[in-house]
């Protein structure tokens, strides 16, 4: 398994993934993601960033994350522990339902986190939608504290925002 930046070329076999991660999510009654989100718009313009970064075995994309500094203007009323404003923010993490509890989330957090190491920065940042109980729980076995919901538009639906300090001593 290898973890590379992302490229345009492989946009259509990331769409792919992310067909088969929401078809595995509707199917365990999360409505988080639909057709409409994630589309293919808005992973090109990660992909254009330079921020998304899949991992893939065998050259089949098996899962994808973004890791920028963009945060939605609603994070500016959580009480985050980082008060430097010295943090990344994970977007779109997400794994081929086949591949699901073969520890490739957990690989790509592991990444977003060694990158926040390598970029000297002090934390990272998320959000998830309050009716995906697998990511909150998942957020919580990797030591990701809750800090507060957030209402993000267009659906206006609740989400809980979780913070890791990397760095304690930056």
């Amino acid at each position: 398994m290898n973890i590379r930046k992302g490229r345009i070329s492989d946009l259509e076999n990331i769409m792919q993934m992310y067909n088969s991660c929401v078809e595995g999510m509707i199917e365990n009654g999360i409505d988080q993601w639909d057709k409409k989100y994630p589309n293919k718009e808005i992973i090109l313009a990660d992909l254009e960033s330079k921020t998304y970064f899949v991992l893939e075995a065998n050259n089949i994309i098996l899962g994808g994350i973004n890791i920028d500094k963009k945060q939605d203007k609603t994070y500016l009323t959580m009480p985050w522990k980082d008060t430097k404003g010295s943090f990344m923010v994970v977007h779109r993490l997400a794994v081929k339902k086949e591949f699901w509890k073969q520890k490739i989330g957990l690989k790509l957090m592991e990444f977003a986190e060694q990158l926040v190491k390598r970029k000297q920065l002090v934390s990272i940042r998320l959000d998830t939608y309050s009716n995906n109980p697998i990511a909150i729980n998942f957020y919580k076995k990797l030591n990701y504290n809750f800090i507060g919901e957030i209402y993000l538009k267009p659906n206006k639906n609740e989400y809980y925002c979780f913070e890791k300090i990397i760095n304690k001593n930056k």
